[in-house]
């Protein structure tokens, strides 16, 4: 049986995956432990550094890897010559990849309890909705909602609450500042739309007995996908990709004053419209039905360890100390920029103090935990990339066409699946 194989009917069955059963943490008694690990979290050899002091018996050497996909290749490629390292850091929607490659063992054995260090809709992003555990969850990105709140003083506008006043507060900005918009929707973005999507209650995949089941035209993602269309169509907001030099002189001479993001928000305003700071504000991201208190997840990553390992429990245990210790997190947090996974990071020393950019709102981090743990929870499947290059070949054609953009969600779920099928993976949905 090749090794994909392996790995998915393990996956489907719920089952342990081989590297995740047997250990050899003893060693041969000449040495410590020692484990390799592959990892783009800038300065993150402190923290490595700190276990490393306190840890004679097991000692982690990090190598600093490009990040995202390229992560996910070099790592698929090692594995297959049976080179991969002890531990790696996957982003969310890349797990299931892994996975399927036979790349991450299940550590459910040595990870009992550490769920509830998370909110329960991140933990679900590492199991995979099984009983297996995959990774440590280190850091997410719980999506909120930024305003110019000089600009709302000005508009007499406050945050809206719910989708249906966030299109009124659109209009409201269109009608008295016609040379803003709120904001604008992204074509080329599919991480911050499956976001949104989550929020809606979206589930995209599942695993069902022994197949996948994929839904990416479920109806909450075609309810988001109508609503972000009619905000279009009534040119209440924009339709300019984010992340360009017109996107950046737009926030920075308040053509657009909000966006729709997450909790690294920040950083990106005060790199992109750095002359606006200490005007803006957060606030929770806009409900379906006023009342509810749920948010997506845009971004985030965890820490796994791989079927190659053969020191799996000491490497679980090093995954959990890095995600979970008061010690690694301030480290993560002040020299890594990352925002924690674990709840108790979310109120530590080191987020204190609000982001240097909205010095001017002292309970950002106290907002932002109480955000993140509203958090739905999700299930990525095993090729995302192939789900979001649809989404900016769909999405874009909409966008530059006029055309619907539920045929875009359509074509991604089409595409999704059909990729899936090609790759022999049992498909329902």
């Amino acid at each position: 049986m090749t090794r994909k194989l392996a790995a998915t009917a393990a996956l489907m069955l719920g089952a342990a995956l081989v590297g995740g059963c047997t250990d050899d943490d003893g060693g041969d008694g000449d040495g410590p432990v020692e484990l390799t690990f592959w990892s783009w979290v800038p300065n993150i050899e402190l923290a490595v550094d700190a276990w490393n002091a306190a840890n004679p018996d097991i000692q982690v050497t990090v190598s600093e890897q490009a990040a995202g996909d390229d992560l996910v290749t070099l790592v698929i490629t090692a594995a297959g010559a049976d080179e991969a390292p002890d531990l790696v850091q996957v982003e969310y929607q890349a797990l299931p990849t892994l996975v399927s490659n036979d790349v991450l063992a299940d550590i459910s054995e040595y990870a009992s309890g550490v769920s509830d260090e998370f909110a329960e809709g991140l933990w679900q992003q590492v199991t995979l909705g099984t009983d297996a555990v995959y990774a440590i969850p280190q850091d997410s990105g719980p999506m909120m909602f930024y305003y110019r709140a000089d600009i709302f003083e000005e508009l007499s506008l406050t945050p809206p609450a719910t989708w249906e006043e966030f299109a009124e507060t659109a209009r409201t900005v269109r009608e008295e500042r016609p040379e803003s918009y709120l904001m604008t929707f992204s074509a080329t973005d599919p991480g911050w739309f499956a976001g949104l999507s989550q929020q809606a209650g979206a589930s995209w995949w599942n695993v069902s007995g022994d197949a996948w089941n994929v839904s990416i035209n479920d109806p909450a993602t075609l309810r988001v996908a109508e609503y972000w269309q009619g905000l279009v169509d009534q040119d209440l907001v924009d339709d300019q990709p984010m992340y360009t030099p017109e996107w950046n002189a737009a926030l920075n001479d308040g053509t657009q004053i909000g966006w729709v993001s997450a909790v690294w928000g920040p950083g990106v305003l005060a790199g992109n419209a750095a002359d606006t700071a200490g005007r803006w504000r957060m606030a929770p991201l806009p409900q379906w039905s006023e009342g509810e208190h749920v948010t997506g997840n845009w971004g985030g990553s965890s820490t796994g360890v791989t079927t190659d390992s053969e020191h799996v429990e000491a490497a679980t245990e090093f995954a959990i100390w890095l995600n979970t210790s008061p010690e690694a997190i301030e480290i993560l947090v002040r020299e890594g920029g990352l925002y924690p996974a674990a709840t108790s990071g979310q109120t530590g020393p080191a987020l204190a103090e609000p982001p240097a950019f909205f010095s001017e709102q002292t309970d950002f981090y106290e907002l932002a935990s109480e955000i993140a743990d509203t958090a739905a929870g999700f299930t990525w499947g095993p090729n995302v990339n192939v789900t979001y290059d649809a989404y900016r070949d769909a999405f874009g054609a909409a966008i530059t066409d006029g055309t619907p953009f539920t045929d875009a969600v359509n074509q991604m779920h089409q595409t999704t699946v059909e990729d899936m099928q090609r790759q022999g993976f049992t498909v329902t949905g």
